[in-house]
């Protein structure tokens, strides 16, 4: 069976480090400012040290310079394209014609990954990029396994085929959208995106024969979120693409915490590392037990399995779990207790669960005792941000630095 690699998203260095430890084999990085992320929290001192870290750990790392750029906007691309072709990562995702030139130019020994915001829905246009000096294609999600099927199939061998697995999915045309600078001022095609098809929004019909005169259109509290689309979920579909020969397979979420991302990748870790072992038995449903804990919205395989897919909306505008919630990182030890870094509420009391790399099933314990890590005080409750945010605790098992707890509401 071809290897695979699992890429997850890194927004910041932290968040990279959580990203291997819970088994990613690469991450995906923005440029402080020319990537579809910008207020991920990457600035280019920290980008230096994450490519250094994943190279010190034999992982991969590529960096996202992505957005499609106005003229003024070159001379600071061309200086990062330099600095890029001194630090060496495994590629640099690029989209905008213009921008591939410069990489070409300023940094030619770091492979191009072509972004999926160029839109890449055939073979003809996967030949077109490879001709300009492209290694890998990131498709458009938009694309059908049919597509994606025939395109592995007579493809050159040298291309490297990169699709999304799971995570968030633009209202747009692979996420070319111009909804948010319409409404905010804020460019999605720039990195600043407002997330404009996540609100919710008050309609009204006018009736053609009476101008003038609004009926409302039913909704609920928060209005109708009619361009808010469900998540991309594929674990179900994660055997056909690995058996199709897809290189890469990436988890959308840059702007997501660290809980999420040492979640997600976990779960997809054991379920690619599970297949390999027994394709016969692979059984998704224990593995989409763990994302139902995870996931903040519905899921759908878009239009994965079926061109015609018209369960892709999600018109509550959902965007919490209502089940579970971040419960704290662990920092380090102190005798026989973790000191935690807290992200939620937390009372003696409450049930949580230890998310251990590479094991599908997390640890439940229940909280028996908290104590403030600056005055060894006991203490009943914590909030994060204010005096108490990292606390001392017992748990049933000895973690490791940077390993999740997860709190069951």
């Amino acid at each position: 069976m071809k290897e695979v690699e699992l890429l997850a998203p890194a927004g910041s260095y932290e968040k990279a480090k959580i990203a291997y430890l819970y088994g990613a084999d690469a991450v995906y990085c923005g440029t402080s400012s020319l990537s579809l992320r910008t207020r991920a929290d990457m600035g280019d001192d920290d980008l230096e040290k994450t490519i250094k870290y994943a190279h010190s750990i034999g992982k991969k790392i590529y960096v996202t310079l992505n957005i499609f750029a106005w003229d003024e906007k070159y001379e600071e691309i061309i200086e990062m394209a330099k600095k890029l072709e001194e630090l060496k990562p495994d590629g640099i995702i690029a989209a905008d014609g213009g921008v591939i030139e410069v990489l070409k130019q300023y940094a030619p020994s770091v492979a191009i990954n072509v972004s999926t915001q160029a839109n890449i829905v055939s073979l003809h246009d996967c030949n077109f990029w490879r001709k300009n000096a492209a290694k890998r294609m990131i498709m458009a999600r938009e694309l059908n396994k049919e597509q994606l099927r025939y395109i592995m199939e007579n493809k050159p061998d040298d291309m490297e085929i990169e699709i999304f697995i799971h995570g968030a999915i633009c209202f747009a045309f692979s996420g070319r959208c111009f909804l948010s600078d319409f409404l905010a001022c804020r460019s999605a095609n720039l990195g600043d995106c407002a997330q404009s098809c996540r609100w919710s929004y008050n309609l009204y019909a006018e009736e053609k024969n009476n101008p003038g005169e609004f009926m409302p259109i039913e909704t609920n509290e928060y209005g109708t979120s009619i361009f808010s689309s469900k998540d991309l979920c594929l674990i179900n579909e994660l055997p056909e693409i690995i058996d199709m020969g897809i290189d890469s397979l990436k988890i959308e979420g840059r702007l997501k915490t660290e809980y999420y991302v040492a979640s997600i990748v976990n779960v997809y870790r054991n379920a690619i590392d599970d297949y390999k072992r027994d394709p016969k038995n692979y059984d998704a449903k224990k593995y989409m037990k763990e994302i139902e804990k995870i996931k903040t919205r519905e899921l759908t395989t878009f239009y994965f399995n079926d061109r015609k897919n018209k369960d892709i909306q999600e018109y509550d505008g959902h965007q919490y779990n209502e089940k579970y919630q971040f419960g704290g990182k662990v920092l380090k030890y102190d005798g026989d207790k973790a000191i935690i870094e807290i992200r939620n509420r937390l009372q003696v009391g409450d049930i949580m669960e230890i998310i251990v790399p590479h094991q599908l099933e997390p640890i439940e314990f229940k909280i028996e005792g908290l104590w403030d890590a600056e005055t060894n005080e006991e203490i009943d409750v914590v909030n994060p941000g204010v005096k108490g945010q990292v606390v001392k605790m017992v748990l049933p098992i000895r973690c490791e630095e940077n390993w999740i707890l997860r709190r069951k509401k």
